[in-house]
């Protein structure tokens, strides 16, 4: 007698409640926009130190990404996920009683900067490797793409919150979100298909089970970056995906409006059109998901930072005061590809480095954040020096080209390179 499979993959419920608990993480990273100036009014603090928090956020979110991986190795993605969550909740509920600034530093910076990023791409990562075989490329489109929702849920209702009821309404809303979501991720969220009884969701049913690896966490973290940095694929992912946070995150999330601002658009109008990056970043996430599923992810990545090196050069021509069809057609195709390079990412580094591949992804993604930071300050200082941001924009349109060529040159052998266990 054989046992009837059920029609709906217990995977597809485990990628639903990550992509709850990603929207609810996003929450966070939707605020610092909207709460830098009630805080200056209020407290009297600088821009510059409220910036400070927010540099450490960034950081730790980048750095503390392949530990997450790793500690979801050791103490299982649901333990991990639910405590990131936590502590996202304590940090924003966390500054309703702050009033000195080591303390935004502490709640703003480190506590929300380690809980987001415990639930960033290598949360996505590790979901998407754990569970699926088929339809990797897409699911992990999807949970990428639930960074870009959250937000796009959270930065008005914050932004509404905070004009009219003050920014402790907004960042209490936030800590009750992250709250919310801790039941879902401890009921639905299992660590690996075997623990419930089922294989990834396209996987061979008779394929013996992955063991988990054993080992300190830090050092599991350390001992995958020292085996893959001998090899030229993770250099070749790093650098690129360095180049993609400097033209993304630093670059263009950062400097686009200033920049617009001074082409005579209205910060308003510059904001807006921003905001429309989001939303396209939805649908070009998910499409880059389905495309690696079919596609080389080389040649994905390659055409992704090709076309992203082209519309950068071309931007110091398309700003002015108003918004012309080139500019929204700058938006539009900027949006579809602000981290449409992710699904390709994670699926090249699964493929080389097997199930170290999140942990690799994590420290590929640390370059992520060091680029966007070495972005935001360059192009403020190019700013100061020429006194406008051409310059920065041609550069980043080379770095984009690099990028393509180093994505191209990875590898093309589906051969796992194999990261020992330590």
């Amino acid at each position: 007698m054989t046992t009837r499979s059920p029609r709906v993959h217990r995977a597809w419920f485990i990628a639903a409640a990550a992509f709850v608990a990603l929207l609810a993480a996003a929450g966070f990273r939707a605020a610092p926009g909207v709460l830098i100036d009630p805080l200056h009014e209020e407290f009297g603090w600088s821009r510059a130190t409220i910036g400070t928090a927010v540099s450490v956020n960034l950081v730790l979110y980048g750095l503390f990404s392949p530990f997450a991986a790793a500690l979801m190795e050791r103490f299982g993605v649901r333990r991990v996920a639910a405590t990131a969550l936590f502590v996202v909740a304590l940090g924003a509920g966390g500054t309703v009683f702050m009033d000195a600034t080591w303390q935004l530093i502490l709640c703003w910076g480190v506590l929300v900067g380690v809980g987001t990023g415990s639930m960033a791409m290598s949360f996505a990562a590790t979901i998407a490797a754990r569970w699926f075989v088929r339809s990797r490329g897409t699911v992990t489109g999807v949970l990428t793409a639930a960074g870009a929702t959250g937000q796009l849920i959270f930065l008005p209702v914050v932004a509404a919150l905070a004009v009219s009821d003050g920014w402790r309404t907004a960042s209490l809303v936030i800590a009750i979100a992250a709250l919310a979501v801790i039941p879902v991720v401890l009921l639905v969220i299992r660590d690996r298909p075997e623990d419930v009884g089922t294989t990834a969701y396209g996987a061979d049913p008779d394929a013996p089970a992955a063991a988990a690896p054993a080992g300190r966490t830090a050092g599991r973290a350390l001992s995958v970056l020292r085996s893959a940095a001998r090899q030229k694929t993770f250099w070749l992912l790093a650098v690129g995906f360095a180049i993609c946070g400097a033209t993304t995150n630093g670059l263009v999330s950062t400097h686009f409006i200033p920049a617009a601002h001074d082409h005579g658009m209205p910060q308003t109008t510059a904001a807006s059109l921003l905001a429309l990056v989001g939303l396209f970043d939805v649908v070009g996430t998910i499409a880059s998901g389905w495309l690696t599923d079919r596609v080389d992810p080389r040649l994905l990545l390659g055409a992704y930072y090709a076309l992203r090196g082209i519309s950068l050069a071309l931007l110091p021509q398309l700003l002015s005061g108003s918004v012309q069809p080139s500019m929204w057609a700058f938006i539009i195709f900027y949006g579809l590809d602000w981290v449409a390079t992710v699904p390709p990412t994670v699926a090249l580094c699964v493929r080389q480095f097997g199930d170290s591949g999140p942990i690799v992804f994590g420290w590929v993604f640390a370059f992520h954040q060091l680029g966007a930071a070495f972005a935001a300050f360059g192009a403020g200082a190019v700013r100061d020096h020429f006194g406008d941001y051409a310059v920065a924009w041609y550069v980043a349109a080379g770095l984009a080209l690099i990028a393509s060529v180093a994505s191209i040159s990875v590898t093309r052998s589906g051969k796992r390179a194999v990261v020992p266990v330590t």
